[in-house]
């Protein structure tokens, strides 16, 4: 049967556009000669990527063209990073994370009572991604009629009763409810709750488990002596763990352990190579943050966190603590920096090969603004106690795995490579530092000139972009299990 004309002429038009080069603007962004550095593979050298739609769609050797290009020579290109305790959540807190290379900011250890207004509140409103587990403190506060707050006060119910059968059940009840509406963990916080009993926390675990939801935990006691201890601490949660197959997370270990953290540490490093599911964060700075009428500074806090009141720096104006400053405070309430580590501490925590970094993030502490440079920075490149790469890896990586089991699309974030999402972050390894302090904790990590977001510049030549808002839900699949 005869072929017509204008097949004929179609034919090398079909052809033409199947084998023909690469058009001039094949990619809508081109990062052009940057030092590719991916934890998962290893790759570290020289690469141009292109990314398309959101996602990374080429690492070449070869030049790539773009619509957009940006000579990135002596930038590092990076997975962005996944902070996965960070509290503060407004959207000047979501600017200075940004501007630190975080890409995906999560609140998994304080979390939320009622996880479909929490990610309502910020869809189409942030420049990076976000996610919230539901909280035991905030379904326990909720169960025993306290008044909606951050952390339960010394005083509340929350912190004082002890859960009958009813409210055991009401508790356990809003937990399953968060994760089947997506929730990516369940958060405790055991210290602010001294009255919620190890039966209370396996009954949790157990709705953990039916999810396959890591729990992740404020340890309930610090130091080394008496019945609870934060020996005894690690060991509730291995048992919880062991006893419902929940994977389990230790939160900010050298700001709970202090001296203890190598010795905490082992101990992890030990339940870890039996078998226990069980992973560990810490954050890079000395001082920890609270909010001082919580049941932390309940009478003993002293020798228990083997500190004094001159250790303690009030938030809001920066002064140092006494014994008559700290009673009026805790009154009324507010968030206190405790200085309660050392520098030796810190360095045995970030430079440990199980802990991930993850910033505790408050506003009014530096760690909130700066915790990502100060890895790269101060501990990579200057002290090196631990190497780019694996700085890297801690930052980005190593969170990801914590949840992708949970959270399938997490295993297309915290890697650099084809496929996967084009949440980035371009650092000068030469330059990268933190400059937040405690007097000026609010100031941007100086040395990332650029993060992408979903492909997105949400900082771009240094300068954060207004009005860009491609942040999106990490969230479970909703309903039931992934």
């Amino acid at each position: 049967m005869p072929v017509s004309l204008a097949r004929c002429l179609r034919l090398p038009l079909l052809a033409a556009l199947l084998f023909a080069p690469l058009a001039a603007q094949d990619f809508d962004v081109v990062l052009r000669g940057g030092r590719v550095m991916d934890p998962e593979s290893g790759l570290d050298a020289v690469r141009d990527v292109g990314i398309s739609r959101g996602v990374i769609r080429a690492i070449s050797e070869q030049s790539l063209n773009g619509a957009t290009t940006i000579d990135a020579r002596g930038l590092v290109v990076a997975p962005g990073f996944i902070d996965l305790h960070q509290h503060a959540q407004a959207p000047a807190d979501y600017a200075l994370k940004a501007q630190d290379g975080v890409t995906t900011v999560a609140e998994l250890e304080v979390g939320a009572a009622d996880v479909d207004a929490w990610y309502a509140a910020r869809e189409g409103k942030t420049p990076i991604n976000f996610a919230v587990s539901v909280g035991h403190m905030q379904c326990r506060m909720v169960v025993m009629g306290d008044r909606p707050d951050f952390l339960p006060g010394a005083k509340s119910g929350a912190a004082t009763k002890v859960a009958n059968a009813a409210q055991l059940a009401e508790l356990t009840r809003l937990i399953e409810k968060g994760l089947e509406r997506g929730a990516v963990a369940v958060g405790f916080g055991l210290q602010y709750t001294p009255t919620a009993s190890e039966r209370e926390v396996l009954a949790v675990f157990r709705v953990a488990a039916k999810f396959n939801a890591p729990c992740h935990l404020h340890m309930r006691a610090k130091g080394d002596v008496g019945p609870a201890n934060v020996f005894t601490s690690v060991l509730e949660i291995v048992a919880a763990s062991a006893v419902t197959g929940a994977p389990a997370h230790i939160c900010h270990v050298q700001s709970t352990a202090g001296r203890l953290t190598p010795a905490v540490l082992d101990l992890v490093a030990e339940a870890v190579a039996h078998g226990s599911k069980l992973t560990v964060e810490c954050y890079s700075y000395t001082a920890g943050m609270t909010d001082i009428k919580s049941a932390i500074f309940d009478p003993g806090w002293r020798d228990t966190m083997g500190i004094d009141y001159k250790d303690l720096q009030w938030g809001a104006t920066g002064e140092r603590l006494t014994a008559e400053s700290f009673e009026r405070y805790r009154q009324v309430g507010g968030l206190v920096i405790a200085h309660s580590n050392t520098e030796e501490v810190i360095r045995a925590a970030v430079s440990h090969p199980l802990t991930f970094i993850a910033s505790d993030g408050l506003r009014g502490h530096p760690r909130h603004a700066g915790s990502s440079a100060r890895v790269l920075g101060r501990y990579a490149r200057e002290m090196k106690v631990i190497s780019l790469m694996q700085a890297i890896a801690k930052l980005s990586l190593m969170p990801a795995r914590r949840l992708e089991e949970r959270v399938p699309t997490l295993r297309n974030k915290g890697r650099v490579r084809v496929g996967a999402d084009a949440d980035l972050v371009l650092f000068d390894p030469a330059k990268v530092i933190d400059r937040a302090s405690y007097t000026e904790p609010d100031l941007p990590s100086a040395g990332i000139p650029h993060v992408l977001v979903a492909g997105e510049f949400v900082v771009r030549d240094g300068v954060l972009q207004a009005g860009k808002n491609p942040g999106r839900a990490v969230r479970a699949p909703l309903g039931g299990r992934p």
